[in-house]
């Protein structure tokens, strides 16, 4: 599991839907839920989590997308599978994993010390902890 320290921004909702914002070191991040987590507030110290298998991979990314969270990384080291490849990232002394298709990997042409694009989905990243509550 990824986690990521973040600093709650802004806190939208309309009827059950909420869309929060986060900042993680200097880079936005949104969230899309339907229930805030107990003692959530703007100001609020929290851990968000996102699944490897959630975590989208771009290089050499160009053009608008409609992913929320966009965040340059750097390739530190890659497990090839026979189906799958593990790709360990750095993001401003934090480690993060992807998992991807090892057609995906081969296609795209990974190597260790790449710089790329992590990509998650605001409906994809969770809060795991409210760390002020």
């Amino acid at each position: 599991m990824n986690r990521l320290e973040a600093i709650v921004t802004k806190i939208e909702g309309e009827q059950n839907l909420h869309i929060i914002g986060f900042d993680f070191q200097g880079i936005r991040l949104s969230m899309m839920g339907l229930d805030l987590p107990l003692g959530l507030e703007v100001g609020s110290k929290v851990v968000l989590g996102a699944k490897p298998s959630h975590i989208a991979l771009a290089k050499n990314l160009s053009g608008e997308l409609s992913y929320s969270n966009q965040i340059k990384a750097s390739i530190a080291s890659i497990e090839e599978g026979r189906l799958l490849c593990s790709i360990v990232l750095h993001v401003k002394g934090v480690t993060l994993q992807s998992f991807i298709t090892q057609t995906s990997f081969k296609r795209i042409g990974l190597h260790v010390n790449d710089e790329v694009t992590l990509l998650i989905k605001a409906s994809e990243l969770f809060v795991l902890e409210v760390c002020d509550v």
